[in-house]
């Protein structure tokens, strides 16, 4: 007696298996998770309705809040400055603070300074003219009306050059070239062809050029970085004759928020310069004194 052949398999039955069991797969990830309690989560189309709801809503507020960034001004007085900024603080102190000021960041600059050394780099108080009753910002636009302020007969003699070629009355000193650059600008409004205001920094102006210039110019305001004033000085080109005030650009931070005196690359040269022995011996002096103004 012949076996019995095996039953045939059904491809239509074994293709709905399939299908069914690929439809129940399918429809797995899409079944809401159980919420702790129990209670089933609420249907998908319903979370998706108040999810596109709450997108439209923070789309809203998002773009809201651009718009009122883009409104928003600059609060910090630092930032009306396109370069860097004011340290209001500096303008507030009269002149025994600065003298104060200048011996406290020497210090800190050098720590093993002897008393003996900071005394010889000290600053006489009696030097300082007093500039806090000055009540404008102190930055640079303000710079003009703080010299008239401070200068007699409301600064008539910022404009009026000496007959001496390169024997200013003013020197405006600040931490960098560039700084510099800007006070040149700033100072126009008292420049001439009678008296030009002197370059007094190394961006772009080598040594001999500012030596030339100060030969064969008048000029009653110089502005400058403190070592090449004192490479002038030393040259004999920068005359000190007719020099009535020094203007440090005490107020004025860059944008990593340091100062003439915050750097000691600046603030070592500028207290070399400032006691000079040919400037020390005027501040405060009856005849033909010095006075050192912090801007």
């Amino acid at each position: 007696m012949a076996a019995e052949k095996p039953p045939k398999s059904n491809p239509s039955a074994l293709s709905a298996k399939v299908d069914k069991k690929r439809k129940r797969q399918a429809e797995e990830p899409s079944k809401p998770a159980e919420t702790p309690s129990g209670n089933a989560a609420e249907p998908n189309t319903k979370k998706a309705k108040s999810g596109k709801g709450k997108n439209k809503k923070d789309k809203k507020k998002t773009d809201g809040d651009n718009t009122e960034k883009k409104d928003e001004k600059p609060k910090d007085t630092k930032q009306t400055e396109t370069k860097g900024g004011i340290d209001e603080a500096i303008g507030k102190m009269d002149g025994r603070l600065i003298a104060d000021h200048f011996v406290q960041r020497a210090k800190r600059h050098n720590k093993e300074l002897t008393a003996v050394e900071l005394s010889d780099m000290s600053v006489p108080d009696s030097a300082f003219l007093d500039t806090s009753s000055f009540d404008k910002p102190r930055q640079l636009e303000e710079l003009p009306a703080f010299l008239k302020a401070f200068s007699p007969n409301k600064g008539a003699k910022l404009s009026q050059a000496s007959e001496k070629k390169g024997a200013p009355n003013t020197l405006v000193i600040s931490g960098a070239a560039l700084r510099s650059a800007d006070v040149v600008r700033a100072l126009r409004t008292f420049q001439h062809k009678e008296s030009i205001v002197a370059k007094l920094f190394a961006k772009h102006i080598k040594l001999e050029e500012a030596k030339q210039f100060l030969q064969r110019s008048r000029s009653a305001i110089g502005a400058g970085t403190p070592a090449r004033i004192s490479d002038l000085i030393d040259a004999g080109s920068l005359n000190l004759e007719e020099l009535e005030r020094i203007v440090i650009d005490g107020s004025y931070v860059d944008q990593k928020q340091r100062g003439i005196f915050d750097m000691k690359e600046t603030h070592f040269p500028l207290l070399k310069l400032l006691n000079r022995p040919e400037l020390r011996e005027r501040y405060g002096a009856k005849k033909k004194p010095i006075q050192i103004l912090v801007y």
